[in-house]
């Protein structure tokens, strides 16, 4: 444990998460991938391995749920970083729960203030904190008012068991609404070159409410790679075989996507993935993106796109060339997707 804390922590670009104090690094590390998702649960200790290594690198903000296994990932985090109390910022959610006589399968929503009260305990036992830093609401429970959460957050942020209050995909209303009851300290929802209804509504109110951003599947959930092929086969345990854009015949007609970030590579001596991040990093100060890996050398890559500058030009052309790209496919199936947005 001593040589952990004695390791030489490299430091990056650090970022505030709107108009509150939580200062994070520019970018931070989506653990989901590590147990649950992506195909079959990665090696435990390689996994401790890759966390530690983040924070070596100067990563200080990581990302987890309750839903993530689940219990899992919580379990992973919690011992990972367990030597790094007070020097990172673990964010985790709440919001699921079994579905009536199905304790494996997590496919019912609940935001009772009992809940939260009750399920606030496990995530402060796995993560093996004294308090939660961000406590999302995974998604908007339509069965129990904002308000009500908001609330319930406000008492475990008073009882000092949280620390910030976060919200998740919810839609501009909701955001206000919960914003006023206890102040919302960032929305954690899926943005990218290739998923941008984020900046019709939620970009111009978080702006105007001091809320931070931070943008989940940044890289499209590993297509904006450049990595994944129309040939490409995924797991069953893979849920990106369940999803529209991710058909063979979606991904071949979104590859222009991809070529268009290859472009901006090329001329910039980077990635597509770099490229992907810096042009979030360039959209707002208050931005910070999550991207998730299993592998060090993929990491490498992502924290690289912090030292990626690029000109409002070079963000307009980007931005030129990618909206005359019509994306093929739904990011999610139908039943998914009417959860976000609320």
């Amino acid at each position: 444990m001593g040589a952990l804390l004695d390791m030489e922590i490299e430091t990056m670009k650090k970022r505030k998460l709107g108009n509150s104090n939580l200062e994070v690094s520019a970018i931070g590390l989506g653990c989901m991938g590590m147990s649950w998702s992506y195909g079959p649960a990665k090696d435990r200790q390689q996994m401790i391995s890759l966390l530690r290594a983040a924070v070596e690198r100067g990563v200080t903000f990581f990302d987890t749920a309750e839903v993530y296994g689940p219990l899992t990932n919580e379990e992973l985090v919690g011992e990972a970083l367990a030597p790094f109390r007070g020097k990172v910022v673990i964010a985790t959610k709440f919001g699921w729960a079994p579905a009536p006589g199905d304790r494996e399968r997590w496919s019912a929503l609940n935001s009772r203030p009992e809940h939260i009260r009750q399920v606030v305990e496990g995530s402060l036992s796995r993560l093996r904190v004294d308090a939660i830093d961000l406590y999302y609401q995974h998604r908007v429970d339509p069965n129990v008012p904002i308000e009500d959460v908001a609330g319930s957050v406000k008492d475990l942020i008073q009882q000092g068991k949280v620390k910030h209050f976060g919200l998740s995909e919810a839609g501009a209303q909701t955001i206000r609404r919960a914003h006023a009851v206890q102040p919302v300290t960032a929305l954690q929802s899926e943005y990218s070159l290739w998923f941008r209804r984020p900046e019709q509504e939620i970009l111009p109110t978080l702006e105007e409410l001091g809320i931070g951003f931070v943008p989940y599947s940044p890289l499209g959930k590993g297509f904006l790679t450049g990595k994944i092929t129309p040939e490409a086969k995924f797991d069953s345990a893979d849920f990106r075989s369940t999803l529209p854009r991710f058909r063979p015949e979606n991904l071949d007609a979104n590859q222009k996507m991809v070529a268009l970030l290859n472009r901006f590579a090329d001329e910039k001596k980077a990635t597509a993935a770099q490229i992907a991040l810096a042009w979030l990093l360039a959209k707002k100060p208050w931005i910070v993106p999550i991207p998730g890996t299993t592998k060090l050398d993929r990491l490498d890559e992502n924290l690289g796109a912090a030292d990626i500058e690029l000109s409002a030009e070079e963000i307009g052309q980007i931005e030129t060339a990618a909206s005359q790209i019509e994306v093929q496919g739904a990011r999610y199936p139908e039943q998914i997707e009417q959860m976000s947005y609320r």
